[in-house]
This record gives C-alpha cells, sequence and structure tokens, in this order.
C-alpha cells in the first residue's frame, strides 16, 4: 500500500509541475498568435486526440508531465509518427488547419514572454500551492521573538523578547524558516542580527549559540522561540508570498553551493531522490506533500529559467541575441548548442540518480 501510495503521489506531482509549465507556454502561445499543433498531457503513445481551434489536444499513455508543440519552433522534431493512433484505436487524423502564425514570424518579445511564461506559471503554482497549505494549518509561524531558554547567549549578546528580526548576517528573513537556515550556515555558531525593535532598525553582532551534539551530528540550539501569528487572510497571503521567496532564493542559493563547492556534487539529488522524499512525505500528512509540491515546482520554474542550452532561459538569451542585433542566430549553430546542453543535462541526471541509488543502497 505504501509503494502504491509512493507511485501515486509522485505520479500527480511530477505531472502536474510538468503540465502547468506546458500550460504556460500554451495559453501565452495562444494569446501571442502562434500556430500551436499540440497540446499534449502525458508523453508517448496518444490514448486519445482531438482537434480543435487548429490544435491536436492529446492525451497520451505515459502520464510524466507533457508538452507543446508549436509551428516552426523545432521543425525537425514536428513530424508526428502516423502509428501513435493505431495505439488508441483510432484512424489517423488529419493535420490541424493552421490558425497562427510559425513561432519565428511573431516579434520578439512575444516570443520571450512565451518562453517565459512556462516558469511563471510553476511559480504561480508554488505560491497556490503554499496559499491551500496555509489556509489548512491551525497557526501561522512569525519571526518576533517570544520567549529565551535560561541563560541563553543570544539574550546575553542583546537580543530581547519582541525584537522581529528582519535579517541575518545581511540577508533577509522573509519566513520563520530563513532564521533557521541562516544559522546553519553561520560560522563558528555566531551571526549578526538585524532586528526591529519598537519602530527602530538595530543591528546586533556577534550573537553566540550553543552547540548541541546528537550521536555524530553537532546542530545549533538557537535559544528561543518565535511567536504565532493570528491566521487572518491578510497573514496566509503574506506567509504564502514570504514562502514563495524564501524557496526560491533556497533554490537558487542551493545552486550556488554546488558551484562554488561549499556543497559536495554528491549531495545532488535527482528522481530517485524526489520520489524518496515523495514517499516520506506522504507518510507524513498532506501538509508535508504540499510543502514538497510547492518546492518542486518552484525549483523547477527558477531552472528552466538559467542561461543553460536546452533550458528556456537559453532560448531567452538567443531571443536576446536576436533583439539587439536584428537577426537570429543560425538554426543550426542554435540546435547544435541546444544539443550539447541536453547532453549535459542528461549526463547530469543520471550523475544525480547514480547518488540517489547510493544512498538508498
Amino acid at each position: 500500500m505504501s509503494v502504491l501510495i509512493t507511485t501515486i503521489a509522485a505520479i500527480l506531482i511530477f505531472g502536474l509541475v510538468v503540465m502547468i509549465h506546458e500550460l504556460g507556454h500554451f495559453i501565452s502561445a495562444k494569446k501571442a498568435g502562434i500556430q500551436v499543433n499540440e497540446f499534449s498531457i502525458g508523453m508517448g503513445p496518444a490514448l486519445f486526440t482531438r482537434v480543435k481551434n487548429g490544435t491536436r489536444y492529446s492525451v497520451r499513455a505515459l502520464p510524466i508531465g507533457g508538452y507543446v508543440s508549436m509551428e516552426g519552433e523545432d521543425e525537425e522534431l514536428e513530424e508526428q509518427p502516423a502509428e501513435e493512433e493505431a495505439f488508441a484505436g483510432q484512424a489517423p487524423q488529419a493535420e490541424p488547419e493552421k490558425q497562427g502564425l510559425p513561432f519565428p514570424q511573431v516579434k520578439v518579445w512575444k516570443r520571450a514572454v512565451v518562453i517565459a511564461a512556462g516558469a511563471v506559471m510553476n511559480l504561480i503554482l508554488g505560491f497556490v500551492v503554499l496559499l491551500v497549505m496555509f489556509s489548512m494549518q491551525d497557526v501561522l509561524v512569525s519571526r518576533t521573538i517570544a520567549m529565551f531558554e535560561e541563560g541563553a547567549p543570544a539574550q546575553a549578546a542583546g537580543l530581547e523578547v519582541g525584537d522581529e528580526i528582519m535579517a541575518i548576517n545581511g540577508r533577509r528573513c522573509f519566513v520563520a524558516n530563513d532564521i533557521i537556515y541562516e544559522l546553519q550556515r553561520s560560522q563558528d555558531y555566531t551571526a549578526d542580527f538585524t532586528v526591529k525593535r519598537g519602530g527602530r532598525i538595530l543591528q546586533i553582532n556577534d550573537v553566540h549559540f550553543d552547540a548541541v551534539q546528537n550521536g555524530e551530528t553537532t546542530t545549533m540550539n538557537m535559544g528561543f522561540k518565535v511567536y504565532a501569528m493570528e491566521k487572518t487572510v491578510g497573514n496566509v497571503l503574506s506567509q504564502a508570498g514570504n514562502y514563495t521567496l524564501f524557496y526560491g532564493r533556497l533554490v537558487f542559493r542551493s545552486l550556488m553551493d554546488l558551484v562554488t563547492g561549499r556543497v559536495s556534487a554528491t549531495e545532488l539529488s535527482g528522481p530517485v531522490g524526489i520520489v524518496s522524499a515523495i514517499n516520506q512525505a506522504a507518510g507524513m500528512g498532506l501538509s508535508e506533500v504540499l510543502s514538497l509540491l510547492a518546492l518542486l515546482t518552484i525549483n523547477l520554474g527558477i531552472f528552466n529559467l538559467l542561461p543553460f542550452p536546452a533550458l528556456d532561459g537559453g532560448k531567452l538569451v538567443f531571443l536576446l541575441f536576436e533583439g539587439i542585433f536584428r537577426r537570429p542566430l543560425p538554426k543550426k549553430f542554435e540546435i547544435w548548442v541546444n544539443m550539447v546542453g541536453l547532453v549535459f543535462l542528461f549526463g547530469l541526471m543520471l550523475f544525480a540518480t547514480f547518488n540517489d541509488l547510493g544512498r538508498l543502497f
């Protein structure tokens, strides 16, 4: 039963995250007057297809996301094998009648909006999921200190009950989790605080924290607790927005940690690790599943905007070049660069999967 729940949860989460991404491309392409040849839910052989308003809508056998095929975007990939229709027991259908312009013939800024829309939809989905999650919770957590443990070094250093923690080590704290995250990254269990006290912004430096030994793991004891917030519509909206920013910055900083070597590449996780995380979240309850879904969709949105070949961010770089120099890059060059990017990303996924399997076994 546990395996079944994990499988269903993984399919739903992966499928929803990727489908929402492609839906962003689809809606924006239609609005921009681009001919969309197909919008597919799922991958692989077609189970069902229907043509409407010049677009083929398909449901495919593998429930792992979907795709949008726009006229002229990738000419070499646009031909669909006729035998796909036989899988569904249907007669091959005629190609949709063209009702829009090919992708390259639309203004550069409109194409940029279409490319970026997938990532934007992922970020919007993350906000909506967090909104649902916080609406389900009984209380919300603030960044305001409520009490100190007896003899807490943080109190001796100058922090007081009622201080609202605005930043740690110069980095803004959007939510309470930022406090824990920043303190874990501090050196020698010492950090600089920026707090709001009585309407004034104060800087309190060299705040030290106790180290706690749990077996072979050393953790930091903050020595204080924060207040709960009243659950209002405004606070729920605020928490959802701030946690979207928290997750977004967390994703970006994690990538930077990998690049700079602060975190070992062996910590990189792939699909197997994500499924394992979904399994753990499913056992903890709906709130944990929603939190993981929000993190994954925000992760996908930000990762896709990176200026790397084969990603949406790489395509935006090509469009920026076209907008500046008034001519596109040679198609063969673009295809070659994207192929190199795909090979690298595929290799990275294999490496991450190898890491996941090593941790499991």
